[in-house]
């Protein structure tokens, strides 16, 4: 039995549609849908349960000794939560609780952390997890700093010799577009903002630059298909033995303005770019900058390569956002 929490969002749905094509493991989500279209990331899937995160923990016990891994993909994601209390009770606390139940029941551990981590990214985006390193980073909003406190928790962890899950990995995810994302409203990827307003006869809007050394639209991101971050997680859950805090990026950085012009070839329109300022609740914390580090992973065997931007945002764009069914 595997369970995945947040496995109704939008990487935790892709990695369940994934573990489903695989065949022979019961699959169980926790996850809320609330009352919007949510629900539909799970409606191809075929799933033993789906556990309200309140109600985790109970079930858990009482699936004890038939639970194999567990992918812990929930969590307060949006960078622009306010509420530091949710944030850390959700982010922090719970991962906490979870990986100690994981340690005691010898069930394996991969779970979500994140490129926002690394701040303004000037202590750099090298995936050194030892507590050293890891004191040395700056996250710049609440959501980067709670997964910041859990990684530097784990590190201690396992540098103090306390019991540790048979495999736990935790990966920062970058900048991650693909289907099933459309629940996340203003978090949705730049992909998919600028597509719908595109297929809707509109114009794509990007935001001025406020740093010197970076032209309006010449931002730039660390963008990763979905697809992916599945195929690495799907290795790590081949690769019981390898353990550790991995990037998950591409390893090479692109600006906005190269991801909007795939955007509009894949939809076979010419570029039609609108700048506007970014907004002055969250211009002092922008990042103008992140790219993976991938040595670490290439080092521990993992044989995924990189899909380009070209190919990843052309066959999100074709293969979902233009099709009446956008759904993985």
């Amino acid at each position: 039995m595997i369970v995945i929490t947040g496995g109704a969002g939008f990487i935790g749905s892709n990695l369940v549609a994934a573990l489903e094509a695989r065949g022979g493991e019961s699959l169980v989500v926790s996850d809320w849908l609330g009352t919007g279209e949510k629900w539909r990331n799970l409606g191809k899937r075929e799933l033993l349960a789906i556990v309200p995160p309140e109600e985790l923990f109970d079930y858990l016990e009482s699936r004890r000794g038939d639970i194999e891994t567990v992918f812990h993909m929930g969590a307060v994601s949006a960078t622009t939560e306010t509420d530091a209390d949710l944030i850390v009770r959700t982010n922090l606390t719970l991962s906490q609780r979870l990986w100690s139940w994981c340690a005691e029941s010898r069930v394996r551990l991969i779970y979500a952390s994140s490129a926002a981590t690394y701040g303004d990214g000037t202590a750099g985006f090298e995936d050194d997890w030892t507590s050293a390193a890891l004191a040395k980073l700056a996250p710049l909003n609440a959501y980067g700093w709670s997964k910041h406190l859990f990684d530097r928790w784990v590190a201690r962890q396992i540098e103090r010799g306390y019991p540790t899950p048979p495999q736990w990995a935790g990966l920062k995810f970058f900048n991650v577009y693909g289907p099933n994302e459309y629940h996340k409203a203003d978090q949705r990827s730049v992909v998919a903002q600028i597509a719908t307003h595109i297929i809707g006869g509109g114009r794509a809007t990007l935001f001025r630059s406020h740093h010197p050394d970076y032209a309006d639209g010449g931002q730039l991101r660390d963008f990763v298909s979905v697809d992916d971050v599945v195929a690495v997680m799907m290795w790590l859950y081949d690769t019981p033995k390898r353990s550790g805090i991995f990037n998950l990026g591409t390893g090479k950085a692109r600006s906005f303005l190269d991801l909007a012009n795939v955007v509009f070839a894949a939809i076979g329109k010419a570029p039609d770019i609108h700048f506007v300022d970014t907004p002055d609740n969250i211009r002092t914390n922008y990042q103008y900058f992140t790219e993976a580090r991938m040595d670490r992973l290439r080092e521990a065997g993992c044989p995924v390569a990189p899909t380009s931007l070209e190919d990843g945002v052309t066959a999100y764009v074709q293969n979902y956002l233009t099709q009446a069914d956008r759904y993985r």
